[in-house]
């Protein structure tokens, strides 16, 4: 019964991939550009050249390039890194358990973009058009 679904699979990988670039994308916004009322909710903004300035670029480019499946594997490995980053540098600290350390969100999107990394974008993506690829 279940092994007939496989046949979604590249299509609900898809369907992940985009939820998770809408979900990603607008952290990158709230940092470099103030949206959602920025960081720490007054309207800040990261200043150039500090590190939480380059995690709100690798946010919002590359959440956007994983939205439209634009370069995903290498992309997705690189937000990979900087969520692992992001969690040992901003949460570990604060306990083992991520429910503790509030640190859920970056090991979440920590091992979803190691997936793609791995497995590549699914269906819906630009690069499969640019390859004429048809999954």
């Amino acid at each position: 019964m279940f092994g007939q679904l496989s046949k979604y699979t590249p299509a609900l990988q898809g369907i992940l991939r985009i939820v998770t670039g809408f979900l990603f994308f607008p952290h990158g916004g709230q940092k470099l550009l103030g949206w959602f009322g920025g960081m720490g909710g007054n309207g800040a903004t990261a200043t150039f050249p500090s590190l939480i300035w380059v995690a709100g670029a690798l946010e919002l480019v590359g959440g956007l390039c994983i939205l439209f499946g634009i370069f995903t594997r290498p992309v997705a490995f690189i937000l990979s890194g900087e969520m692992a980053f992001a969690y040992f540098m901003g949460h570990a600290k604060g306990g083992f358990w991520p429910v503790v350390n509030h640190g859920e969100l970056a090991f979440l999107y920590c091992f979803l973009f190691l997936f793609f990394a791995a497995a590549g974008p699914g269906r819906f993506a630009l690069e499969n058009v640019w390859r004429k690829k048809n999954i």
